[in-house]
C-alpha cells in the first residue's frame, strides 16, 4: 500500500497517535478515487467499507473509529460513549485509551487536539460554518482542559488559491468574536 498518511509534526505525548489520509491506497473508482472513507457521497458502500478496513489495518487501530454524520455545526460527542449509528456531530473527544476519534474533510479543516499528558484527545471538522458556530470552542470545552494544557494540530485544508469565498461567509462577524483567530 502506498503511503496514505500525513503525520502531524506536533509535540503530542507518545500515547496520542494522529494522522490524516491522502486519497491514495483505496479501492474506490471514478470521482471517488481512491481512498474515499465517506459513506454519504454516493460511493459504492462496499468500496467505502473496504477503504475503512484498509485504513484500520494500516494503522493497527485499537478500535473502530467513531464515524460522525457531520453537519457543519458545533455538536461534540464522547467517542467512548458507544453509539449504534453515527451521531450527528462535527467533533468527538475521548478520555479513554484505545478510542479512535475521526472526522472527514475535503476542503474543511481537520483539527486534532490533545492535552500535554495524553489523557484527552479530540478531532474536529472545522469548516467556516462550524467555525462561525463555535465548534472549536465547544470541542475544547467538552475536553474540560485549561488552555495551557492544550496542544493542537491543524491539518490540510483548502486555501485561497482554490476556494472563493462568497457573501454568505460571515467574516466580519468572525472577526468581531472574542478570541477569534481571524
Amino acid at each position: 500500500m502506498p503511503d496514505i498518511f500525513i503525520r502531524p509534526d506536533w509535540p503530542a505525548p507518545g500515547n496520542v497517535h494522529a494522522c490524516t489520509t491522502t486519497r491514495a491506497g483505496g479501492v474506490s473508482v471514478d470521482g471517488y478515487t481512491s481512498l474515499n472513507l465517506a459513506d454519504h457521497v454516493g460511493d459504492n458502500p462496499l468500496h467505502v467499507a473496504e477503504n475503512r478496513r484498509r485504513l484500520a489495518d494500516a494503522l493497527a487501530l485499537p478500535s473502530v473509529p467513531l464515524w460522525l454524520r457531520q453537519v457543519h455545526g458545533l455538536h461534540v460527542v464522547d467517542a467512548g460513549g458507544g453509539c449504534a449509528a453515527p451521531p450527528e456531530a462535527d467533533a468527538s473527544f475521548t478520555t479513554r485509551t484505545g478510542v479512535v476519534c475521526a472526522v472527514l474533510t475535503a476542503d474543511c479543516l481537520p483539527l486534532l487536539l490533545c492535552d500535554r499528558q495524553g489523557r484527552r484527545a479530540a478531532a474536529a471538522h472545522a469548516g467556516w460554518r462550524g467555525l462561525a458556530a463555535g465548534v472549536i470552542e465547544q470541542t475544547v470545552a467538552s475536553m474540560g482542559l485549561p488552555g495551557a494544557e492544550l496542544l493542537a494540530w491543524l491539518g490540510p485544508a483548502i486555501g485561497p488559491a482554490a476556494y472563493r469565498v462568497g457573501s454568505e461567509v460571515p467574516l466580519p462577524e468572525l472577526r468581531q468574536r472574542p478570541g477569534s483567530i481571524f
